[in-house]
């Protein structure tokens, strides 16, 4: 491998792993779609727009992650039912001692997470791309091959579900 793309490789392995890992929330098929997302990276990378990259990879992700839910036969399974740990302590309180902090974090992703679970395709996807992910509204458009304004609805659609299902929860 290259030590251009070894890096770009290195950049994207984590954003994919991550989205995957919480869409199926299973390690092994996150690590496997993760690996096949970076060798279409490896074969694809002459063809593929440098400005378009990301979008490019996450809806390959996105794609690989809607092939394993249908293998494994649960739709309910297709995008995302967590947040990271460091976005969920980043939402606490900075102020309490840190084994409060700790404890509060745990309970207050696992709200968020069965919060996210709750929400329907594709809304949830939507969701974690921004959210999660943090990805812009135009990668989100390319990345799922739908329009910008659909995109904007979908994802004030998706906090809304979001903010109901966590309502007496947080």
């Amino acid at each position: 491998m290259s030590t251009p793309f070894r890096e770009l490789a290195d950049e994207y392995r984590d954003r994919v792993y991550t989205f995957v890992y919480y869409s199926l929330r299973n390690r092994e098929e996150a690590e496997d779609i993760t690996q096949e997302v970076i060798v279409k990276l490896w074969r694809h990378r002459d063809e593929i727009d440098p400005q378009k990259l990301t979008p490019w990879v996450m809806r390959v992700a996105h794609n690989a992650v809607i092939d394993a839910a249908r293998r494994q036969r649960t739709r309910s399974a297709v995008i995302a039912e967590g947040v990271e740990l460091d976005v969920a302590e980043r939402v606490v309180a900075a102020g309490s001692p840190d084994t409060d902090r700790s404890v509060r974090s745990r309970e207050l992703r696992d709200a968020l997470e069965n919060a996210l679970a709750t929400v329907d395709e594709p809304y949830r996807s939507i969701v974690v791309m921004r959210e999660v992910q943090d990805m812009t509204y135009a990668e989100i458009t390319e990345a799922l091959e739908i329009p910008l304004n659909t995109v904007k609805v979908y994802l004030h659609r998706g906090r809304r579900m979001l903010r109901v299902a966590l309502r007496g929860k947080v």
